[in-house]
C-alpha cells in the first residue's frame, strides 16, 4: 500500500502550507463578519454576504488544497484529533451547532438581522419575504454543497461515491431549497418533492392535505399524489431493488448533510449492543406513533373532531416537536461532532424503520464479504455511521443484510483487502444457509446477531 494512501488511526501532527492557511484564515474572517451580521451592527447586511463569500471560499480552497496528490483515504489521526476525537474543540463546536438549533427554534426575533440580510435574495428566488426558515435552509444547503465537494475530493478514486454525492448534494439544492422556493414565486404551496411521510410526517395530515389541494388546487393535487404514491408504492419497490440507500444515502436531506458536513464524524457512531438494542425499540417506536397518529388524526378530521376533539392540535405539536425539532435537529445534528452523523436516522426517523424492515425481509440489497481475506483490521466497524459491527460479519463470510445499514458503502471504501461488496441479488441465500453454526446458534438463543 502507498504510504500516502494509509489507513492507519494515528499520526503525527498536521502540516499546513502557505495556501491552506490562507484559506483557513479566509474562514476565520467569515466567522468574525457573520456574528458581526448577526449581531446587527453597522452594514450588517454587507457582512452577512462578505462572511458568506470568505466562509465557503476559503473552505473551497483549504479543501482543494488539502486533498491534492493520489487519490485514496487517508484517516489518519482521526482518534486523536481534537476536531474529530471528542476533544475540546469537539465539544465547542456541538456546543455551538446546539445554540444555533436552539435560538432557530425557541428564540423569537434572534435570526432577525440574518433574516434581514437574506430579503433581497429571498425576493428574487421567492418573490417574498425572508424568514428564519429562509435562512436555516440557505445555510443548510451551502453546508451541503461545499462539504459535497470536500467529499468529492476525498473520495474521488470511487465512482459510488462521487455519484452517491452529487445526487444528494442535488436534491437538497434543487429539490430541498431552490424549487420550493420557486413554487411560492408562482404562489404555489411549498412543497419538498424529496420528503414524504412518514418522514415528511405531516404531508398527509388532513389540514396540510387540505391546503396544499386548495392552494391553488391543481398542482396541489399532484403534490398531494406525489407523496401519497412515493409512500406507498415507490418506496417497497425501490427498497426491493436497492435497499434503503435509494434514500437514506442518495436522496434524503438528512442523509446529504450526514454523509458530507457529516463525515469527518461517521467513526463516533455508538457500537455497542446496548445502543443496537435502543435503536430498535425507539425507531420502530417512532413509526408506530406517526403512524397511529396520522390514523387517527384522518379519523377525527371525518368525524368532525368527534374522536380527538382539541387533542389533535396537541398530538400534531408534540409529535412535531419532539420528533422534527428536538431530535432530527438539536440532537440530530447539533451532537454530531460527539454522537455521530446518524443520531436521528438511526434512533428516530420513522422513514428508516419502514425502509429498513423492508431491507431486511424483502430487498435483493446485502453486503457482501469474503471472510478468508479480511485480515482484522477493523476499519469497516470503525468507519460504519449506522454503528454496524461489519468486522463481525467479515469474520465469519457473511452477508450483511441489516435493517439500519444505509448502504453509504464506506466499509467497503476502507476495507484494505477488498473484502466487502455492495450487491444486488436474488432473495435467496441473503441470510446464513440452513444448518449453519450461525443459525443454529440463533435458534438457540445462544447468539443473536440482528
Amino acid at each position: 500500500m502507498n504510504p500516502t494512501e494509509s489507513l492507519q488511526l494515528t499520526a503525527p501532527g498536521t502540516e499546513f502550507d502557505s495556501v491552506q492557511k490562507a484559506g483557513l484564515a479566509a474562514v476565520g474572517i467569515g466567522v468574525a463578519c457573520l456574528f458581526a451580521a448577526f449581531a446587527g451592527t453597522a452594514n450588517f447586511v454587507a457582512l452577512f454576504w462578505i462572511s458568506m463569500l470568505a466562509i465557503n471560499g476559503g473552505a473551497l480552497l483549504y479543501f482543494f488544497r488539502t486533498f491534492r496528490g493520489p487519490a485514496g483515504v487517508r484517516n489518519d489521526g482521526v482518534t486523536q484529533s481534537p476536531w474529530t476525537a471528542r476533544g475540546a474543540f469537539s465539544w465547542m463546536l456541538g456546543i455551538t451547532f446546539t445554540a444555533f438549533y436552539c435560538l432557530l427554534y425557541w428564540v423569537p426575533g434572534s435570526m432577525d438581522n440574518l433574516v434581514t440580510a437574506t430579503e433581497g435574495f429571498s425576493e428574487v428566488l421567492r418573490g417574498r419575504a425572508a424568514d428564519k426558515w429562509f435562512v436555516y435552509g440557505l445555510f443548510y444547503s451551502l453546508a451541503v454543497g461545499v462539504m459535497g465537494v470536500r467529499a468529492i475530493l476525498k473520495y474521488r478514486h470511487s465512482r459510488y461515491h462521487i455519484i452517491r454525492t452529487l445526487s444528494v448534494v442535488f436534491f437538497q439544492v434543487g429539490f430541498g431549497f431552490i424549487i420550493p422556493g420557486i413554487l411560492q414565486l408562482l404562489n404555489e404551496p411549498e412543497f419538498y418533492f424529496h420528503y414524504f411521510w412518514p418522514l415528511k410526517f405531516d404531508y398527509l395530515w388532513p389540514n396540510n392535505v387540505n391546503y396544499i389541494m386548495t392552494q391553488p388546487g391543481a398542482l396541489g393535487t399532484f403534490m398531494v399524489f406525489w407523496g401519497a404514491m412515493m409512500a406507498v408504492i415507490a418506496t417497497p419497490v425501490l427498497t426491493y431493488f436497492y435497499g434503503k440507500r435509494w434514500y437514506c444515502s442518495w436522496v434524503c436531506g438528512c442523509g446529504a448533510l450526514a454523509e458530507t458536513a457529516g463525515d469527518s464524524y461517521r467513526h463516533l457512531s455508538d457500537k455497542s449492543l446496548k445502543a443496537w438494542k435502543f435503536e430498535r425499540w425507539s425507531v420502530h417506536l417512532a413509526l408506530v406513533i406517526v403512524t397511529v397518529g396520522t390514523a387517527m388524526l384522518w379519523i377525527n378530521s371525518y368525524l368532525l373532531g368527534g374522536l380527538l376533539g382539541s387533542f389533535s392540535n396537541n398530538f400534531a405539536q408534540f409529535y412535531g416537536f419532539v420528533f422534527g425539532l428536538v431530535w432530527a435537529g438539536v440532537i440530530g445534528v447539533g451532537f454530531y461532532p460527539i454522537m455521530g452523523t446518524r443520531v436521528w436516522c438511526r434512533f428516530g426517523c420513522p422513514m428508516a424503520a419502514i425502509l429498513g424492515l423492508i431491507q431486511r425481509y424483502y430487498s435483493r440489497f446485502r453486503i457482501t464479504t469474503n471472510g478468508g481475506q479480511c485480515i482484522s483490521c477493523g476499519n469497516c466497524s470503525k468507519y460504519c455511521e449506522m454503528g454496524i459491527d461489519v468486522r463481525w460479519y467479515a469474520q465469519r463470510g457473511q452477508s450483511i443484510v441489516r435493517a439500519s445499514c444505509v448502504g453509504c458503502g464506506m466499509c467497503a471504501t476502507v476495507c484494505p483487502r477488498g473484502v466487502l461488496k455492495l450487491e444486488n441479488g436474488p432473495l435467496e441465500g441473503r441470510f446464513a444457509e440452513p444448518g449453519s453454526i450461525v443459525v443454529a446458534l440463533e435458534e438457540l438463543d445462544i447468539l443473536d446477531v440482528e
